[in-house]
């Protein structure tokens, strides 16, 4: 009878591919957290914003970090009850100095969605975006309660 061994790496998840991820062989890159460990870490890129997301009895509200992004690059659409939130970001510098010139070059983005629920109203999302957060606000639709009253006949 054969056994199926898992072997765990230095984060405790197991993978079936740990001998390609073991941190011995790439003693510079954390396989788990998008770049090598020497990279300062402004530098380091595939980052998906964080997201808090609070009920009450009115709406849903979404908060999502965003840092270093200005309000023109983001892009909040809804389109079949998907809410999508977007934002992409190029930044170029150029120096030239005592004969020489140096270009640099940086292109952040990311894209994130999420299925509405049946009781919201797509059609009036607002969002805001300060001090780095954007806050979406997703109001609940209003459910009419009808109320009847009548006697009921008994046979």
């Amino acid at each position: 009878m054969s056994q199926l061994v898992v072997r765990k790496n230095g984060k405790n998840l197991p993978s079936l591919f740990s001998s390609f991820f073991n941190t011995d062989r790439f003693p510079d890159v954390d396989f788990f957290d998008w770049g090598p460990k020497w990279l300062p870490e402004e530098w380091k890129v595939a980052k998906i914003p964080s997201v808090n997301i609070m009920e009450n009895d009115k709406d849903y509200l979404l908060e999502m970090a965003v840092p270093g992004m200005e309000k023109k690059d983001l892009k909040v659409e809804v389109d079949n009850n998907m809410l999508t939130i977007s934002a992409e970001k190029e930044e170029k510098k150029e120096e030239k100095e005592d004969g020489f010139s140096r270009k640099e070059f940086s292109y952040n983005s990311f894209c994130r969605s999420f299925t509405l629920p049946e009781n919201t109203d797509g059609n009036k999302i607002d969002a805001e975006y300060k001090d780095g957060i954007l806050k979406i606000a997703i109001p609940k639709k209003e459910v009419k309660v009808v109320k009847t009253e009548k006697a009921i006949a008994i046979k």
